[in-house]
């Protein structure tokens, strides 16, 4: 008889419980894209299933290994289905399992909803941390739900903005949504009626819409010289203008920028981004390998299509503080 497998198991409230800390996330997201850029990673491209035609959502199904401390394979799936607030839901719902890789055995089940969201955040932050102007005073943010908290959180937690504005489609949304990061991040929060006043002049702005097809609300020329442009809605909702006036276009993984969806999709389509155009991978500049902003005056763009190497980084990082703090359940699988 072969030896017994056992998994750990996290599900929402055990990851509720552990209070991860800002710190705790960005650290862990970072040393996953340091590892990456250190060639201590293996990236799959992802991969998406659309269960039925015509409808509102999709799944995106992401794959990885992580070495060094971690050693570990994952696979996340998640669903985004923009209509879910209709019904109460969050708009994603994601599932992260990890494997030995040694052995091919599966080592965890976690709730990949809130991992979804916090590593998001921590990569918005962190290309912020590196590309962005050196003391943002605008912070620009469009979008309300899923993973648009944490951008402002975590944002608002590496830098010391004069002024947050944020803006969604629906008033409800965008009211609520500042109401909570007023909370909890004990700042004001600018409600804006349209996406010119939130995004013109910042010197941070973040496009993190939930458009149901392609649509360019975003004008370039709204950016200003020397800022840092985060766009990474599912569907594109930017100008085929915006990479004309930047002085450094960087992905968090350039196998991420062929598929179906995400914000530079016609970009590369058209060929106005290329691996020869592309400054670097954020994993490159965390290690050292390239450099990040340079000028104070570099217009750049930071396209993040979401990673496989965070979920697993995040998910490792609150399986051992689980673990100290006796969170979960540990469950026989063979």
């Amino acid at each position: 008889m072969s030896p017994p497998v056992y998994m750990d198991y996290l599900n929402r409230f055990d990851v509720e419980a552990l209070g991860l800390a800002d710190e705790e996330i960005l650290a862990a997201v970072e040393m996953g894209l340091r590892m990456q850029g250190e060639g201590a990673t293996e990236i799959e491209p992802r991969t998406h299933i659309r269960p039925r035609a015509g409808a509102e959502g999709h799944f995106n199904v992401l794959r990885g290994w992580i070495g060094g401390q971690v050693d570990s394979a994952g696979v996340k799936v998640v669903g985004d289905f923009v209509d879910n607030y209709k019904a109460g839901r969050p708009s994603e719902y994601g599932l992260l399992t990890l494997y030995d890789p040694r052995m091919g055995a599966p080592k965890a089940l976690v709730d990949a909803t809130g991992i979804t969201e916090m590593r998001t955040g921590a990569v918005t932050a962190l290309g912020a941390k590196y590309l962005g102007p050196e003391k943002p005073r605008v912070l620009g943010h469009v979008g309300a739900r899923g993973t648009a908290y944490w951008n402002v959180r975590l944002l608002c937690h590496l830098f010391d903005f004069e002024e947050v504005r944020v803006h969604s489609r629906r008033p409800e949304s965008r009211e609520a949504f500042a109401a909570r990061l007023e909370v909890d991040l004990g700042r004001k929060i600018t409600v804006t009626e349209d996406w010119r006043s939130c995004l013109e002049g910042a010197d941070i702005v973040v496009e993190a819409s939930r458009l149901s097809e392609p649509t360019p609300l975003f004008r370039t020329e709204w950016v200003k010289k020397g800022a840092l442009v985060v766009p990474y809605g599912t569907m594109s909702a930017v100008e085929i203008t915006l990479t004309d006036i930047m002085d450094k276009v960087v992905m968090d993984d350039w196998g991420q920028a062929h598929g179906i969806f995400g914000a530079l999709r016609d970009h590369v389509d058209q060929g106005k981004l290329t691996a020869e155009t592309l400054h670097a991978e954020l994993g490159e500049i965390v290690a050292g390998r390239k450099p990040g902003r340079e000028r104070p005056d570099e217009t750049i763009l930071f396209w993040h299509r979401g990673l496989s190497l965070s979920d697993i980084a995040l998910g490792h990082a609150m399986l051992e503080k689980a673990r100290a703090m006796g969170v979960g359940q540990r469950l026989r699988f063979a």
